[in-house]
C-alpha cells in the first residue's frame, strides 16, 4: 500500500513507544515525497552508485573488443575470468575495510576515498597496455566499488526519513543500474573503433571527479554525528532533513534523538553483559563480537548476508560481466547492441521497484519475484540444450561470424527472451532488496554488519565471475542455468522462514523484532495493523 499523510509508521517507532501506545505522532503530517534537501542528498551520493554500475557494466562491451591490444594476443578465458574477478575480490577486500572507516572517519570520507580510487582505477585501465595491468586498474576500480557499494545505502538509510527509506534506497540501484546502461550505450558507441575499450574504460574517471566536488556541500549522517556525540550537528541535518513535512521539526528532531541516545545505551548495556559472560570479547573488536555472538545482531547478520549470497549466487552478474560474451556466441549480429537490452530491461524494471518496495513491502516481493526467476533460469537452459549443435566445442568466443545453424535462430531467441524476463524479475526484487540491509543493524553495529553483508555479496560475485565461463565449459550451458536456478529456489525457502518484513518501520524499531526470534509473524502483525490505520 503506498504512504499517505497518514502513516503512522515512518518515524513513531522511533520515539521508542511500546506497542499499543498512542501518543501524539508528528509524523502524522509528514509530506510523502520528502524535501529538496533529501533528494540533493540522495541524488549526490548515488553518484558512487553510478560508477558501480558503469564499471561494472562497462567490461562486458570492453571484452569482446579489446582483441589483441593487451599483451599483443588474444584474451583467453582465464584472462577474462581473472580481469573479472579481480573487481569482485578486491571489492570483497575492501567492504569490511570501509566498515572500519566509516565507524571511525564518518560516512562521507569514505565516498571521498572511493571517488579517489575510482578514477585511479578508470585511467589506469585507459592507459594499461599488458593484460597483468589491466588486472590491476580493475583491482583498484573493485576497491572503489567495495566502498561505495557498502557506504551509499548505509548513507542514504541513516539520512532518509522512515516511510521513504526502501524508496530512496532504491534510487541507488536506479543509478547503478543506470550506469550499466550508460556503460552499455558507451560500449555501443565504441565498439567499431580501434582501441576504442579505452575509452570505455577512461570515462569513468568523469563522475567520480563530479562527485569529489559535490561532496563539498554534503553533510555527515546524523546518526554518525550523533554517535560522536556532536548532538547539535546532528540535530540540524534532521532539521533540514523533515524541514517542509511538519509545521515544526522540534519536535520529531528531539524524538528521533532520544531514540538514537536510547539506542546506544542499550547496545552498550548489551555488550557490557556479553563481555562479561564471554571470554571471548577480548580477543576481537567489541562490534565483531557483538555481531558474532549477540543473538539479535547475529539474526540480522545472518538474514543480510544471505539476501546478499542469494543475490551473486543466483548468477545475475554472470549476465553483466558476460552477455556480451554469451550474445557472439549465439551470433548475434551486434552483441553489444543486444546486451544493452539486457541492461535496460533492469534499469527500467528498477524504476518499478522504487514504486513498489515501499507499498508491497521487501518480504513480499522477493516471495513472488523468484519463483518467476527459477521458472525463466530453467526456460534458458532448455532452450541452450537445442543449441548444442552450434560450432566450437567450448563457450569460448569464436572469431568467425558465421550465422548459427536455422534450427537454432529460435532457441537463440529465446534464450533472449528467458534472460529479459530473469532480469526483469531480479531487478524489481533480488537486485534493490538485500540493499536494504542497513536497516536490518542497530546504528552501534551498522557500518561492520552492513559491510560484512556487502563482502558476503562481493565474495559470491567473486565465485560467480571466476567459475561462469568453466561451469559453461564443463557443465554445459544448460546445466549452469538449471544450477542457478536450484540455488534460487533454495534461497526462496530460507527468505520465507528468516526474513521479516520492515517496511514503514523506523531504523531503531527494526531491531526490536529480531530481539527473541526472526521476528517474521511479528513482522506481519505490524503490517497488519499499519494497513488497519491506513483504511481507518
Amino acid at each position: 500500500m503506498e504512504h499517505t499523510n497518514e502513516d503512522t509508521a515512518p518515524d513513531a517507532p522511533l520515539i521508542g513507544e511500546r506497542e499499543g501506545a498512542e501518543p501524539h505522532n508528528p509524523s502524522l503530517h509528514l509530506r510523502s515525497f520528502g524535501n529538496t534537501f533529501v533528494w540533493a542528498l540522495t541524488i549526490s551520493a548515488c553518484v558512487s552508485g553510478l560508477l558501480f554500475g558503469y564499471d561494472t557494466g562497462v567490461i562486458s562491451g570492453t571484452l569482446v573488443s579489446i582483441d589483441t591490444d593487451l599483451s599483443s594476443r588474444k584474451l583467453t578465458n582465464i584472462d577474462k575470468g581473472l580481469i573479472t574477478s579481480c573487481t569482485s575480490f578486491f571489492a570483497l577486500v575492501a567492504s569490511p575495510v570501509a566498515g572500519v572507516m566509516a565507524d571511525n572517519m564518518g560516512r562521507k570520507n569514505v565516498i571521498v576515498v572511493a571517488d579517489g580510487l575510482f578514477t585511479l582505477g578508470a585511467l589506469w585501465q585507459a592507459f594499461t597496455s599488458s593484460v597483468w595491468g589491466m588486472i590491476l586498474g580493475r583491482s583498484i576500480v573493485g576497491l572503489a566499488i567495495g566502498g561505495a557499494s557498502m557506504i551509499v545505502p548505509l548513507y542514504i538509510s541513516e539520512l532518509a526519513p522512515g516511510h521513504l527509506r526502501g524508496r530512496l534506497v532504491t534510487v541507488s540501484l536506479l543509478f547503478i543500474t543506470g550506469g550499466q546502461v550508460i556503460a552499455y550505450l558507451v560500449g555501443w558507441a565504441f565498439s567499431s573503433t580501434r582501441g576504442g575499450w579505452r575509452w570505455m574504460v577512461g570515462l569513468g574517471s568523469i563522475p567520480a571527479i563530479a562527485q569529489l566536488v559535490m561532496l563539498t556541500f554534503m553533510p555527515e549522517t546524523p546518526r554518525f554525528l550523533a554517535r560522536v556525540r556532536k548532538d547539535a550537528d546532528a540535530r540540524t541535518v534532521l532539521s533540514k532533513v523533515y524541514r517542509g513535512m511538519v509545521p515544526d521539526t522540534t519536535e520529531i528532531v528531539d524524538g528521533i534523538m532520544l531514540a538514537i541516545r536510547k539506542g546506544l545505551l542499550e547496545e552498550e548495556e548489551a555488550h557490557l553483559q556479553l563481555k562479561s559472560s564471554d571470554s571471548r570479547s577480548a580477543l576481537m573488536p567489541p562490534a565483531l563480537h557483538s555481531l558474532l555472538f549477540h543473538p539479535p545482531h547475529t539474526r540480522a547478520l545472518i538474514i543480510t548476508c544471505t539476501l546478499q549470497g542469494l543475490q551473486q549466487l543466483c548468477g545475475f552478474n554472470s549476465l553483466m560481466y558476460f552477455s556480451a560474451t554469451i550474445f557472439q556466441r549465439l551470433h548475434f549480429s551486434s552483441p553489444t547492441l543486444i546486451s544493452l537490452t539486457v541492461a535496460g530491461a533492469n534499469f527500467l524494471l528498477t524504476l518499478a521497484a522504487f514504486g513498489l518496495i515501499d507499498r508491497i513491502g521487501r518480504r513480499r516481493i522477493l516471495l513472488i519475484t523468484i519463483p518467476v526467476m527459477v521458472v525463466s533460469l530453467l526456460l534458458c537452459a532448455v532452450a541452450f540444450s537445442y543449441i548444442r549443435s552450434a560450432p566450437a566445442d567450448h563457450f569460448d568466443v569464436p572469431t568467425s561470424s558465421a550465422e548459427l545453424p536455422s534450427a537454432s535462430r529460435l532457441p537463440a531467441l529465446g534464450i533472449l527472451f528467458a534472460l529479459l524476463l530473469y532480469v526483469s524479475t531480479y531487478a524489481i526484487g533480488l537486485g534493490p532488496v538485500p540493499w536494504q540491509q542497513s536497516e536490518m543493524f542497530p546504528l552501534s553495529v551498522r557500518s561492520l554488519g552492513s559491510s560484512l553483508a556487502t563482502a558476503t555479496n562481493w565474495g559470491s560475485n567473486t565465485i560467480v565471475g571466476l567459475t561462469f565461463l568453466p561451469m559453461m565449459d564443463l557443465l554445459t550451458p544448460t546445466w549452469t542455468f538449471v544450477s542457478y536456478a536450484v540455488m534460487c529456489s533454495v534461497g526462496w525457502v530460507a527468505i520465507y522462514h528468516i526474513y521479516p518484513e520492515t517496511m514503514g518501520l523506523g531504523l531503531e524499531e527494526v531491531g526490536e523484532l529480531l530481539k527473541h526470534g526472526w521476528g517474521v509473524k511479528e513482522s506481519m502483525e505490524k503490517l497488519r495493523i499499519l494497513k488497519s490505520q491506513r483504511v481507518e
